[in-house]
């Protein structure tokens, strides 16, 4: 059985596209940095 240049082709596309996919998940979304906390209030009584 002989494979055509078609079928070469055709799974160079698929690995082309399994690798875009793959690497379309790579890197992170949103911001880059943590948001701050807001400041803790301590509920100190004063008299």
């Amino acid at each position: 059985m002989k494979i055509c240049w078609a079928q070469y082709t055709l799974w160079a596309v698929m690995a082309i596209l399994a690798l875009m996919t793959i690497l379309s998940g790579c890197g992170q979304k949103g911001p880059l940095k943590l948001p701050e906390k807001a400041p803790v209030q301590s509920q100190s009584t004063q008299q």
